[in-house]
């Protein structure tokens, strides 16, 4: 398995399975644009796109910068054979390559793969936690 990071919009096609919806092109360009957005893809020996991560670097005036594990994903025939693990752990790496001071991300707390995969790669479980949302009018 090799991990790298994307920065081609037709290479995001290729791991297109791994997100909730098709990649939309606008936000696809404005994503990869940013020096702060991270998208890396794990491959197979085979060269075929078996996982993905995003991360997001956020910025804030007290804090400094910290990386937000935006999504995380595997298809179905390689999970639970540490792909997902790699993934984060290479997100991780790459916040530290950047000078982030931490990494978050948020999950569901009956999501038991996701949270036995944040376990693995060495995340503190700081439970419990409550998030709100707001749905906007905006373009997506």
């Amino acid at each position: 398995m090799r991990i790298e990071r994307i920065a081609e919009a037709d290479t995001v096609e290729k791991g297109a399975d791994l997100f909730d919806d098709s990649p939309l092109p606008d936000a696809t360009a404005r994503f990869l644009i940013s020096s702060g957005h991270h998208l890396l893809f794990a491959y197979d020996d085979g060269d075929r796109v078996i996982g993905m991560v995003s991360g997001v670097e956020t910025t804030h005036p007290d804090k400094g910068t910290e990386m937000f594990l935006y999504e995380l994903s595997v298809i179905e025939s390689a999970r639970r054979r540490g792909v997902a693990t790699a993934l984060v752990r290479a997100l991780a790496a790459l916040a530290s390559e950047r000078g982030c001071y931490g990494m978050w991300v948020g999950v569901d707390s009956d999501n038991e793969a996701a949270l036995a995969t944040y376990r693995r790669a060495a995340a503190n479980d700081e439970a419990p936690a409550t998030v709100f949302s707001w749905q906007l009018s905006g373009a997506s």
